[in-house]
């Protein structure tokens, strides 16, 4: 065989062999960001349990496994063999649906979170894009839809108030929170949450937290909001709606909401780690640089993880420490403080960023 025909079938075999690689590093890099999102979503749930049985003086969930750390496979368990009760008056097709779509949007958000630096020579990111930022928002405000479809299919008055109130939270909070960060990419003039991360290297004043405080404080609120946590719960709102758009769920279909609450509260924690604290980083030891190491590559990973559970601590926290608003009281907060706040806010930052150059 003529060498230059070799040669080029040597290229084609180790071009061939590089996208193999690829596309098995990419599949095990979806496989262990799904396994970490829905390891936490369970662990999540027991530490929120076990912290509010603290605040109020009870001892939690201590019976299955040492110190009750078996309790979220056998609330699985329990979810799964649970009759799976259906009302003879909901509309079926979207009851189905709104369930199914509650878990999707906090998993596809995750997708484009730099969770590391590098580990054997790949990006620790499943889908490094250049306008991740727009995909996030984009993906997050999906969950409404299941809220939404919910309160419908359900065919009940308390499950479509509660799709109504959450409907109104969610658009009325997406604006300021896409606001929030507009400011942060004054900053980086990149989309791309890779970049965000590479800009706030080189000491912790660096950090987005430091350089825009006020983004980062609306941020927090609205993602709160977004995520129906606490105190702007008002989809469900027991002590009005029964359960809100849940109230006609049982069995695994009611797990699939819950889960997608936590979901939602760990994606939030995760984006808000990336774009004011760093992400991956940490400015001692060098550890705000790419890992040349398999050692530093996980200590990149642990870093990350350990800010996610920081910011998942403070959302338990507030859920079992503030009372819950008003609706009315809510609405206001949005659309004549947070929104407003926002937009002064851009224009300090294209002003004193006009200032310094």
């Amino acid at each position: 065989m003529p060498a230059e025909v070799v040669d080029v079938v040597d290229r084609g075999n180790s071009k061939m062999s590089e996208e193999l690689k690829f596309i098995v590093f990419s599949l095990m890099k979806v496989g262990a960001v799904a396994g970490v999102m829905m390891g936490m979503i369970a662990y999540v749930v027991l530490a929120e349990r076990r912290v509010s049985a603290f605040i109020q003086g009870r001892l939690g969930p201590n019976r299955v496994g040492p110190l009750g750390v078996l309790q979220p496979l056998a609330d699985a368990v329990k979810a799964f063999f649970k009759e799976d009760f259906v009302p003879a008056y909901t509309r079926k097709v979207y009851f189905w649906i709104a369930p199914a779509l509650a878990m999707l949007p906090p998993l596809m958000a995750v997708a484009v979170i730099p969770f590391g630096s590098r580990l054997g020579g790949q990006k620790m990111v499943v889908a490094d894009l250049n306008v991740g930022i727009l995909y996030t928002f984009s993906v997050v405000s999906l969950a409404v839809y299941s809220i939404i479809l919910a309160g419908y299919g359900s065919n009940s008055k308390y499950p479509f108030l509660g799709s109504v109130r959450g409907s109104a939270q969610v658009i009325s909070y997406e604006i300021a929170m896409a606001l929030s960060v507009i400011p942060v990419f004054m900053y980086t003039g990149d989309l791309n949450l890779s970049a965000v991360i590479g800009h706030q290297t080189g000491g912790i004043w660096n950090w987005f937290v430091f350089k825009a405080p006020i983004s980062f404080i609306i941020f927090l609120v609205a993602s709160f909001a977004e995520a129906n946590r606490h105190p702007f719960d008002f989809p469900e709102t027991e002590n009005e709606l029964v359960a809100g758009h849940n109230t006609e769920y049982s069995s695994i279909k009611f797990a699939m909401f819950f889960m997608g609450e936590y979901g939602n509260m760990i994606a939030g924690a995760a984006i808000m780690a990336t774009l004011f604290f760093g992400g991956w980083t940490l400015p001692v030891f060098g550890l705000d640089k790419p890992a040349e190491t398999l050692f530093v590559g996980i200590l990149h990973i642990l870093i990350f993880l350990a800010k996610v559970v920081v910011f998942v601590v403070l959302a338990i926290w507030v859920r079992w420490m503030w009372p819950r608003f008003r609706f009315d009281q809510l609405m206001d907060l949005g659309w004549r403080r947070l929104i407003p706040l926002a937009l002064a806010n851009i224009l300090g930052t294209a002003l004193l960023l006009w200032a310094l150059n």
